[in-house]
């Protein structure tokens, strides 16, 4: 089973000032171990960007380069995988959508939740608790599960 991470859990990862770096931290180097392939998807690599190197968020942004290094690090894992939208996805997050009002931050999250799906991904780790209400998901959030290091690492 494959298993994804959300925004959040990336930030957490890399802002040393967070109460939750360590647990994200853990989790993401257990996670890119493996066994399970992690996929991160582009909207989710796209909110990494916009958010941590946004100076009204973090005292301390990162650089959009430093940004930048942290995703292809990322993404030079053996075990971690991108993907984006094939063909139906419009449909399937049709389908997402037809059970909840999906309007504002929501849209971002139906949009991870559709492409989850559509690449039989069951599993997300997130702080967000709107993804619970997606059918077919599982979300788990890390605070009290696990225990960090930017990743990477």
């Amino acid at each position: 089973m494959s298993v994804t991470v959300d925004a959040n859990i990336l930030l957490y990862a890399t802002d040393t000032s967070s109460e939750r770096h360590d647990r994200a931290g853990q989790l993401l180097r257990e996670l890119i171990a493996g066994p399970r392939l992690l996929y991160v998807f582009w909207p989710v690599i796209m909110a990494f960007l916009r958010i941590s190197t946004h100076p009204s968020v973090f005292a301390r942004p990162l650089a959009p380069a430093q940004a930048r290094d942290n995703v292809s690090s990322l993404l030079d894992q053996p075990l971690v995988r991108t993907t984006g939208e094939a063909p139906g996805f419009w449909q399937e997050f049709e389908r997402v959508a037809a059970t909840h009002v999906v309007r504002g931050n929501l849209v971002t999250d139906a949009h991870v939740a559709a492409l989850m799906r559509q690449h039989q991904v069951p599993l997300i780790w997130t702080a967000d608790r709107d993804f619970r209400a997606f059918a077919g998901i599982t979300s788990h959030d890390p605070s009290g599960e696990c225990g960090g290091l930017a990743f990477g690492a």
